[in-house]
């Protein structure tokens, strides 16, 4: 039996990444097609302000929520929530009375919460940002050090004053690792989540990209994502992208090279995961 229509949300998108993958300027690209309405940028606040998925009220045990965590309740919300701040390309409220519509969403925590989002968004489609492993941790330890992505703030059995980007499973056995170690921790942790539920999704949900490919040919893989995901697409893409707004410094694919000792400390430990993402990423 074929499932009745979601009567607001069609196939809303959700790129789904771990942390400084380069899912800002996709979201920013994508966020430019005729027809897409955004919040503007990420949804923290927007999800993590609802009582009940506030981390406290959750025994600051992660950023992961199941399916049941969406009661109907939390799901009503959620979504009059989103549909409140939809804008498009252009800036331009949800009309009054409208219908169906097509909602672009980014936020990396987003990555531990697949399975909320599904039962949340039952038309939901995934597209999974796949970066080199060695520029993401280079990117996340600047991100911690940076104090601009400070998440949490004195959470409770973290010996440092704040923490940086998710909060994964498993975050108590990082205390007392070298950054290196904590961001490794995270990516793992992340990574091997999001590829147990996009394994999970039903056929035709998930569609996959490569950063390096997505900054090399911008224009083929933006047609292609588009074609797969029903989107329009309407603007040329010529020359280099610009900067993504959570930039720290210029991006460079071989940064990560300037912590390359420190990177390839950990590299060993991850190499399972890297194998396991390496083949979800379809070529």
């Amino acid at each position: 039996m074929t499932a009745a229509p979601d009567p607001l949300f069609d196939r809303p998108v959700f790129i789904v990444s771990t942390p400084r993958s380069g899912s800002t300027l996709l979201f920013e690209t994508l966020a430019r097609a005729p027809g897409v309405y955004t919040i503007g940028g990420e949804s923290h606040g927007l999800i993590e302000k609802i009582p009940q998925l506030d981390l406290r009220a959750r025994g600051y045990a992660s950023n992961r929520m199941l399916a049941a965590d969406a009661v109907p309740e939390v799901v009503r919300e959620l979504r009059e929530r989103f549909r409140g701040r939809m804008r498009d390309r252009d800036g331009n409220p949800l009309p009054p009375g409208h219908g169906r519509f097509r909602m672009l969403e980014k936020t990396p925590k987003n990555s531990l919460r697949i399975p909320f989002l599904l039962e949340a968004f039952p038309e939901a489609r995934f597209v999974f940002l796949y970066r080199d492993p060695r520029q993401v941790l280079a990117s996340m330890i600047e991100a911690w050090l940076s104090g601009r992505f400070k998440t949490y703030a004195g959470l409770p059995g973290w010996p440092m004053p704040y923490w940086s980007l998710l909060l994964t499973p498993g975050w108590q056995a990082l205390a007392g690792k070298p950054l290196a170690g904590i961001v490794a921790g995270q990516w793992q942790a992340a990574t091997e989540v999001l590829l147990d539920d996009l394994a999970q999704l039903p056929p035709g949900r998930c569609e996959t990209i490569r950063y390096g490919d997505f900054v090399a040919d911008p224009g083929v893989q933006i047609g292609r994502l588009c074609a797969a995901l029903g989107l329009a697409w309407d603007r040329p893409l010529d020359g280099p992208l610009p900067f993504a707004r959570h930039t720290v410094t210029k991006p460079d694919p071989d940064k990560w090279r300037r912590r390359s000792v420190e990177i390839e400390a950990v590299l060993p430990g991850l190499r399972a995961t890297i194998e396991r993402a390496e083949r979800a990423v379809v070529a």
